[in-house]
């Protein structure tokens, strides 16, 4: 597990933006029994969250007109049961972080992977994600 110093900063960068942080697996399953779009950023301690993920999910959210009912977030190697909750909802996708999932009514429409993420600019993920903001919000 990460120390929390290491991880508050990162944390901040999406509570202070109105990201709702996902602390336990009983709010995991209550957020997804809710109805409507749900944007789940599973954040991490990794140069890709902070070159690109999440400059790329603000950019995204702050710049679509039509936006995700609910923003969350969970981090990876600190949150650690809520993030193994998350990730049961995205099977049948391997753990990957950072990662950014689209819900809606608690099943998953659009996900970006580490891999997707990793090389590519803020720019590029926040297209991604307006995109599938447009198409299921």
């Amino acid at each position: 597990m990460y120390p929390a110093e290491i991880v508050m900063p990162m944390k901040e960068e999406l509570t202070e933006q109105g990201f709702v942080e996902l602390l336990s697996p009983e709010e995991v399953d209550t957020q997804m029994s809710k109805k409507g779009t749900t944007l789940v950023v599973i954040n991490s301690v990794c140069g890709c969250s902070a070159g690109t993920a999440r400059p790329g999910v603000l950019m995204a959210v702050n710049n679509s007109e039509k936006k995700p009912d609910f923003l969350t977030t969970a981090f990876a190697g600190f949150d650690i049961d809520s993030v193994k909750k998350v990730r049961e909802y995205l099977m049948p996708y391997p753990p990957s972080s950072p990662s950014i999932a689209l819900f809606k009514d608690g099943q998953l429409v659009h996900f970006i992977e580490r891999h997707q993420i990793e090389g590519r600019p803020a720019q590029m993920i926040a297209h991604n994600l307006i995109a599938a903001f447009e198409q299921y919000c």
